[in-house]
């Protein structure tokens, strides 16, 4: 998801690849490690509301829905294209997924809707006021003690990783990534307790997971790690949701009978009807 003025550049940034998104970042950047450590250092909890930003084809949306079955789980992303791959893989994995398309930097929900924000390989699609921007507005939508959970590239940790970063920065918003800024960013946004977590080495430079959390009487202590190389370990009823003043429809894939607060319409008991 990256938006430069007026102009949408979707993942992958063209079009055409679109197709390929789940295929290139398997090969390149390695998301069979990382993915599992973001679920992991989240510490999702039953009843928690998750919300994957900048979901992409539902890689990550769906590894967390599964890891962490009693919680619900929202994708958005702001392109139309990717989310029908995101939709397309729920219905034939078989789990209960919400997903939306929307702005990161304009999110289309209510203040303290989110126990976790994670988000996986977004910021470095996103210009510097953008980046800012969807920091504060996920700041906005944690419930306080809420926790941000970021996967994307960082300050490159050897010779070979700075090289490699030219490719990153010559073709998406990655120069606040490499020169190490993206902790300095979350904190301007509000967040506390903000730290590396982990970092990869990729084909396309360094990849490092980062956590920070929202002050606030429900903000549980979890204990500092030191950073690891190469990964190292591994009340739904007041969720709303809001556009400008619109509300905003949901889609659930797949629907059933089953109970997670479905309705015999599909409709999920938060989710709002359409104007």
């Amino acid at each position: 998801m990256r938006c430069t003025s007026e102009r949408y550049i979707p993942a992958l940034s063209f079009e055409k690849v679109t197709p390929c998104y789940d295929l290139v970042l398997c090969w390149t950047m390695r998301e069979a490690m990382f993915k599992p450590r973001l679920v992991e250092q989240a510490h999702i909890q039953p009843g928690h509301h998750v919300l994957d930003l900048g979901c992409g084809a539902a890689t990550l949306t769906v590894l967390v829905k599964q890891r962490r079955p009693r919680a619900t789980v929202v994708g958005l992303d702001g392109d139309a294209a990717i989310l029908a791959l995101a939709r397309a893989k729920v219905a034939r994995v078989g789990v209960k997924i919400s997903f939306a398309q929307g702005m990161a930097f304009q999110l289309p929900y209510l203040e303290h809707t989110f126990d976790r924000v994670l988000t996986s390989l977004l910021l470095h699609h996103l210009t510097s006021e953008h980046k800012r921007r969807t920091l504060k507005e996920t700041f906005r939508v944690l419930r306080p003690g809420g926790e941000l959970h970021v996967t994307d590239f960082g300050k490159p940790h050897n010779a070979v990783m700075l090289a490699v970063s030219v490719i990153v920065r010559w073709l998406e918003e990655a120069h606040e990534n490499v020169k190490g800024m993206l902790p300095g960013l979350i904190r301007e946004a509000g967040f506390e307790r903000v730290e590396e977590t982990a970092r990869y080495t990729t084909a396309f430079g360094t990849l490092s997971c980062y956590r920070g959390v929202k002050p606030g009487s429900g903000s549980e202590e979890t204990e500092g790690n030191s950073v690891e190389e190469e990964g190292g370990d591994g009340a739904e009823d007041d969720a709303h949701t809001r556009a400008g003043g619109r509300n905003v429809r949901h889609e659930w894939v797949p629907v059933d009978d089953e109970a997670d607060g479905l309705d015999r319409a599909g409709r999920h008991e938060w989710q709002r009807e359409p104007p």
